[in-house]
């Protein structure tokens, strides 16, 4: 590939639901320029961005694949997503490299759950969005009522950039274009449309144009187009075929002269500043000849490369043997070698400028949304973090054989250090190891990749449910401990009062005792006994939060005086304290949604009522298919996708997300209550 500057680069990143056609999309993308000279297939295994073996066999997306693409004098990097919600993670993560989205759609099936999501996310990252209706050539299709729900859904700005033309084997340009046949609709009535909404953001070339009535040339046209996708003014509608090849050259034409170049589009959110601390807006600028400043937005445990750390470029250039900080680290690193992705394919290159996507390997220092900088003066630079959804799904792992053990926790360690949702958890209370992820399918994937890459295999079985203790109300307690057995003693008493706190407020441990009467070495040893308690639980071993714990009083002496011995008065006191303050165990709440066909709507509600779940809201769909939304403990669920499965004929599909703690009903609380045994142990 030729060498680009910053002005000729497009980054991109292929969204929404699964089965909507982005990996074929970017098989006839890589296929139209020349970058491959057939177009591979899922169903053979054949393509760039699918190069996985689970991929092949799952027959879709499991991570983010890279390509890049030339075409009229511009590369265009690209990102190729998953589809399916239990890999959203991935498909959130590659936001941050990119400056627009084009969120792909199936004609066929219309507007479903991770279009939603991935627009919605896309706005609130404030990249520019474009929407891609693909599988044009399907039969029975109603491209009309389609292109009506988007506009529903997604707002006004939606507009026909380009239409289905001779039965979908072509499409019509509409912004160069004002006449011309079309399948559906006007081309005339789309391009005034879309001149009309272009013009509003320049007063100027609106004042002309109302004036002399003639439309204004491409060039002028061009930042008002910009700036109404900055803005989200102007959400383009594309068509294409990844199948036939209809509306390919189009999207291209359009991704080279109308998507923003890294100077164009709205400026990455950095800020300066430690995270939970006084912050400032940074403004990185797309300039080849300023510091360093990169974002690591995917990391890859390879096989062989070791650690890949795959970066956007949003100032400086990085050239292959200078020396990259990470973060705050103190220590530089060489950038021994210089990666351009295609697919599973590294390409080494000598430099890459702003709005280059890369990579490096072998660097261990490497995090997700770490940035990297060639001087100290870029330490404190971060870019504002994406929200992911919490990981609700999970399993409790062991290994099959003894002695495992430290494998286990390695082979966990880069799954997660790959997936932001993807966590491992260690109860030490259980003697359990769990993964938690977004689903199903997600956990089976990881499960799959540690048996296929890392041969490693494991027993699994459902998880304890993560209860939590609070207390309703403020309440005192005392202990003395006292101990004497010949030679040196141990004596420690504590006097505590123990206070609810907000939801979600943590614990917070106040030292209010006056005149000495704890000695102040003392007391970390008395929190240290507290924070124990606490973990291990009161009411049914579960750790205990949203509380605020006051000591204010004590004894202590002079010989017998020990750390040993406020550790214990500490416990004991805050248990005695929590056991009068009316304590409650609290379980996970999560929002759910669930996209069915309309018939089996009447079942899932009572299936959901029936699951201590409350329903929030129902909502038609494209197709004859409906959602719902709502409340339910997560408790509820271990079964869930195989009873959704049942009562829809495996049609329909859903996504949890953690929405808050509530209060077990009082019989559930008697039940895990009788369970928990709490032993008094003196040390």
């Amino acid at each position: 590939m030729a060498k680009h500057t910053t002005e000729s680069l497009r980054t991109v990143a292929l969204v929404g639901h699964g089965a909507a056609g982005k990996t074929s999309l970017a098989e006839a993308l890589l296929h139209a320029t020349g970058a491959i000279p057939a177009k591979g297939t899922i169903e053979r295994g054949s393509t760039v961005c699918d190069f996985d073996a689970q991929e092949k066999e799952a027959g879709h997306s499991l991570n983010t694949a890279v390509f890049s693409i030339e075409h009229e004098a511009t590369r265009i990097h690209a990102l190729d997503t998953p589809g399916y919600p239990d890999f959203v993670g991935q498909a959130i993560a590659a936001l941050a490299g990119v400056d627009t989205a084009l969120i792909v759609i199936n004609a066929q099936t219309g507007i479903e759950l991770m279009s939603e999501r991935m627009m919605r996310h896309a706005a609130e990252r404030k990249l520019c969005r474009m929407i891609v209706i693909n599988k044009i050539d399907a039969d029975n299709l109603d491209l009309p009522g389609l292109v009506a729900d988007i506009r529903e859904r997604f707002g006004k700005q939606c507009m026909l950039l380009d239409l289905p033309a001779h039965g979908a084997a072509d499409v019509v340009e509409v912004l160069e274009h004002d006449s011309g046949d079309a399948d559906f609709a006007s081309v005339a009535a789309a391009h005034r449309a879309l001149i009309d909404q272009i013009v509003e953001e320049d007063e100027d070339l609106l004042a002309q144009y109302l004036e002399d009535g003639a439309d204004p040339s491409g060039e002028a046209l061009h930042a008002p187009f910009e700036k109404a996708l900055r803005e989200g003014h102007l959400i383009p509608i594309l068509f294409t075929s990844a199948r036939t090849g209809a509306g390919i050259r189009e999207l291209l034409h359009v991704l080279a002269t109308l998507a923003p170049n890294p100077a164009e589009g709205n400026p990455p959110p950095f800020h300066k500043g430690e995270p939970g601390g006084e912050t400032e807006a940074f403004h990185a600028e797309p300039d080849a000849g300023k510091h360093v400043l990169a974002h690591v937005f995917k990391v890859v445990a390879d096989p062989y490369l070791g650690k890949i750390g795959v970066f956007r470029v949003h100032q400086g250039t990085v050239k292959k043997d200078m020396q990259l900080f990470v973060g705050d680290g103190k220590r530089p690193f060489k950038v021994a070698h210089l990666y351009r992705l295609q697919g599973k394919d590294t390409v080494e290159v000598d430099a890459l400028v702003p709005g280059d996507i890369g990579a490096v390997a072998k660097v261990e220092e490497i995090e997700f949304d770490c940035v990297l900088h060639d001087s100290h003066d870029e330490d404190h630079i971060h870019l504002l973090p994406l929200e992911f959804p919490r990981p609700m799904a999970g399993l409790a792992v062991e290994t099959k054989k003894k002695g495992d053990e430290q494998r286990l926790f390695d082979v966990l360690a880069k799954l997660a250090m790959e997936d932001p949702t993807f966590v491992v958890e260690r109860h030490p209370s259980s003697n359990e190891t769990v993964i938690r992820g977004l689903g199903d399918m997600h956990l089976k994937a990881k499960l799959a990749r540690m048996a296929g890459q890392y041969k490693l295999e494991v027993d699994t079985r459902p998880p304890r449910i993560a209860y939590r203790e609070t207390i309703a109300a403020p309440a005192e307690a005392a202990y003395r401990h006292k101990k004497q057995s010949g030679g040196a003693g141990q004596f420690g008493e504590v006097h505590l009062r123990v206070e609810p706190l907000e939801r979600g407020a943590g614990f917070v441990f106040v030292d209010a005792v006056k005149g000495g009467v704890i000695p102040g070495v003392f007391m970390p040893a008395v929190e240290k006994g507290v924070r124990q308690a606490l973990a291990g639980g009161v009411v049914a071993g579960y750790p205990v939060e949203d509380v605020k714990v006051t000591v204010f009083d004590g004894k202590t002496h002079a010989v017998d005086g020990k750390e040993v011995a406020f550790t214990i008065a500490g416990r004991k006191a805050v248990v005695e304290a929590i056991r009068n303050a009316r304590p409650s165990v609290l379980e996970p709440i999560v929002s759910i949604e669930i996209v069915a066909p309309e018939a089996a709507i009447g079942d899932l509600t009572g299936d959901l009522a029936g699951r201590r779940g409350h329903i929030t809201g129902t909502d038609g769909r494209a197709h004859g298919f409906a959602a719902i939304t709502g409340e339910v403990p997560l408790a509820e669920l271990d079964d869930y996708q195989s009873r959704l499965k049942s009562l829809t004929g495996g049609r329909g599909s859903y996504v949890i997300d953690f929405a808050r703690y509530a209060a077990v009903p009082p019989n559930v609380q008697q039940q895990l209550a009788s369970r928990f045994q709490l032993h008094d142990d003196d040390e």
